[in-house]
């Protein structure tokens, strides 16, 4: 999550939406803020607790965390934005991005269905603090009603022409969005699956596809 004061929105970074590239090109406009000194001690406070200190947002907090800890009128006037991803192409970059940089999550799985099938099991429990993939993006940017509490959402398979509005809409100079961790070693999502895998990610994320009208064969999601 990332609390813009001086230009007035919030970034709800939901993970493997491209988000790291959005904050890379966001995270200059608050060297300027004149709230960044109090912004700093707190993160800085936060880290030497172990995150124990409920003084700062995490990186994928959802909007809900936001709009209950802030004063409501600051979180109200706030330009509020996110994007989301093909549930299906994002649990593909998230079996990538694990084998990478938490390979011990995934070293009992000796593929992608096999880290499906462990991931979705209801019976099997799935550490949510180092894959935070396996939430409903839905649930990111909604209440505890279901209602939608951003102002707007962005999609990864149009990031930067969604960035650009974004820009546009916050008042600033659109700015070019580097590729932070962008995947060289992965082919067409569609090609991890079978039929059984790529129903179980339809179930588990059943209230995002329906929300967002992604689906499994979508050319628009090839990356």
């Amino acid at each position: 999550m990332l609390l813009c004061y001086r230009h007035n929105f919030l970034f709800v970074h939901i993970a493997k939406t491209g988000g790291t590239s959005v904050r890379a090109a966001l995270a200059p406009l608050r060297r300027r803020d004149a709230w960044r000194p109090v912004l700093w001690a707190c993160s800085r406070l936060s880290a030497a607790s172990g995150h124990r200190l409920g003084i700062k947002f995490p990186r994928h907090a959802p909007a809900s965390a936001a709009r209950d800890m802030l004063p409501r009128e600051f979180y109200d006037r706030l330009f509020k934005f996110a994007f989301v991803r093909n549930p299906w192409d994002l649990q593909v970059s998230s079996w990538h991005h694990l084998r990478r940089e938490r390979p011990q999550l995934v070293a009992g799985c000796a593929d992608f269905a096999a880290f499906v099938r462990h991931k979705l099991d209801p019976q099997r429990p799935w550490q949510f603090h180092l894959d935070t993939s396996i939430t409903p993006q839905v649930d990111c940017v909604t209440d505890r009603h279901g209602r939608l509490i951003v102002d707007f959402i962005g999609r990864y398979e149009q990031l930067d022409r969604d960035f650009a509005d974004i820009c546009r809409r916050i008042g600033v100079p659109v700015a070019a969005l580097p590729h932070r961790r962008q995947a060289v070693d992965r082919a067409d999502y569609r090609r991890y699956y079978d039929d059984d895998t790529a129903e179980r990610v339809a179930r588990h994320f059943a209230d995002d596809i329906a929300r967002f009208g992604y689906r499994f064969d979508d050319p628009a999601a090839q990356a």
